[in-house]
């Protein structure tokens, strides 16, 4: 009797993740084809496959240089608003060991939302003020502090040129971040970055697109055309 019902568990299991496995196959081939269908609407192509050759070549960001295993897919790409951008889920791998020696994978998954600017520039990192920045400010690591105690109590601003620093983080870029504080920004090279800790939500694509070039809207025409 108890051999039947071990069976019958087992049986049951293997139903349930056939079941799972099946609905979570359907609910990402949806996902796709949102995906598609948003980014006709965008006027942008669109790629699904992983690609390992993009998570290299932006690998000089920091959110992307983490890991193993690191890939970009549901890639949208092209000229947006005259900009050229770049939208994608990213994933990269981190591995543990466990009490009985066993390795252990974790995957982890970001949205990132890059935009090419015309010029290069040192890198320039703005996010939320936390606890680990708190722990990096103790133990040296000290960010830029700006007359705004409200935008420096909330944000953390790290740069080996604290000018261009204050450039980015002018005025109306201040009065910006303070409005949309869930917003981490980087730039680096020619990039301008977004990073969300989260795959891409369809709802939020079209926003967040735009509240990049808002971002590159605010950064002052001059850091363009010096010299």
């Amino acid at each position: 009797m108890e051999t039947n019902l071990t069976i019958g568990i087992f049986v049951i299991g293997i139903v349930l993740l056939i079941v799972i496995g099946i609905c979570s196959y359907i609910a990402d081939k949806k996902r796709r084809e949102a995906l598609r269908a948003l980014a006709a609407k965008l006027g942008l192509s669109f790629n699904e496959s992983k690609n390992y050759d993009l998570a290299t070549q932006y690998s000089f960001l920091n959110k992307l240089s983490q890991g193993y295993n690191r890939y970009l897919f549901n890639t949208f790409s092209g000229v947006y608003r005259g900009e050229q951008v770049l939208i994608s889920d990213y994933h990269y791998e981190t591995y543990s060991t466990d009490s009985k020696g066993h390795r252990q994978t974790h995957h982890h998954y970001f949205s990132m939302f890059t935009l090419q600017l015309p010029a290069t520039f040192p890198e320039l990192t703005v996010t939320r003020e936390g606890f680990l920045s708190k722990i990096a400010q103790a133990l040296g690591y000290d960010d830029i502090d700006f007359e705004s105690h409200e935008f420096s109590r909330n944000f953390c601003v790290r740069s080996r040129d604290k000018k261009f620093a204050y450039d980015i983080c002018n005025a109306r870029m201040i009065e910006y971040l303070l409005k949309n504080q869930d917003l981490s920004i980087e730039i680096e090279h020619n990039i301008l970055a977004l990073v969300f800790e989260s795959k891409t939500v369809m709802e939020q694509i079209e926003m967040n697109l735009n509240r990049l070039l808002e971002i590159r809207s605010l950064m002052p025409d001059y850091l363009f055309t010096r010299i």
